[in-house]
């Protein structure tokens, strides 16, 4: 099991960790990490795991491993790999990080704004897009911005709990995507909630406040299927 310390606190930038295992694909195996791994749309993060020598190992990505509490991080081609046991210290990229959590809580606020289900999605560093089941619909590029930046510029607190499995099964209208399922089998699920805006279960990772979104614009409204509409959005900046 690896401790995903991102999920208490996603401004942890940096933490001293045991490697665990080395799997077959070169991957390390920490026993607790700042690094989130691919998951629910947003890309896992990367960053450097520095050794107690100084040295650095480049970390390319984060991703899931053989079990849903295992966390593995994939060196940069050419890296070295520590010894099992070995102490490093985890450094994650955190331009990148903090792209990726504005965007994500900006997605949770597109889904308010656009109150239909979720076929898809994917937070990537600097953009991201939320697929939605919607029937012939006119959708203005112009007016979501407006509504989104509106939003944003709330100054509303993001804040964040958990429920039980079983409390969340008994109330699937939290779950607003078709496509991805909230990580269960823990015991329990975190709930992302923006004030008023938006309740969901998340596993990602998330700004505090609204306003630290920044300014952002629908990039592209495109029509994928018969009730298929695709909103991609980039910050404005």
């Amino acid at each position: 099991m690896t401790v995903p310390l991102f999920r208490e606190d996603a401004y942890q930038k940096t933490c001293d960790a045991t490697v665990v295992q080395i799997n077959e694909k070169g991957g390390i195996i920490l026993d607790q990490t700042v690094f989130y791994p691919t998951g629910g749309g947003q890309q896992g993060d990367c960053g450097a795991l520095v050794l107690a020598d100084g040295s650095r190992i480049e970390i390319a990505t984060t991703v899931k491993g053989d079990s849903p509490d295992q966390i593995v991080h994939v060196p940069a081609e050419g890296q070295p790999l520590p010894e099992p046991g070995a102490t490093v210290t985890a450094e994650i990229n955190w331009d990148v990080r903090y792209r990726l959590m504005r965007m994500h809580t900006c997605l949770h606020i597109l889904s308010a704004v656009m109150p239909y289900p979720v076929t898809g999605g994917q937070i990537s560093d600097g953009k991201g897009r939320l697929d939605f089941d919607l029937p012939e619909a006119s959708l203005d590029k112009e007016d979501l911005t407006e509504k989104l930046n509106a939003l944003i510029n709330k100054n509303e607190p993001v804040t964040f709990d958990w429920i039980t499995d079983e409390e969340l099964d008994a109330n699937p209208e939290l779950v607003k995507t078709l496509s991805v399922q909230p990580p269960r089998g823990s015991g329990k699920v975190r709930l992302i909630k923006i004030a008023d805006m938006d309740l969901q279960p998340c596993g990602g990772t998330h700004v505090k406040n609204t306003q630290e979104i920044g300014a952002v614009k629908v990039r592209k409204i495109e029509k994928k299927g018969r009730q298929n509409r695709r909103v991609s959005l980039i910050f404005a900046e």
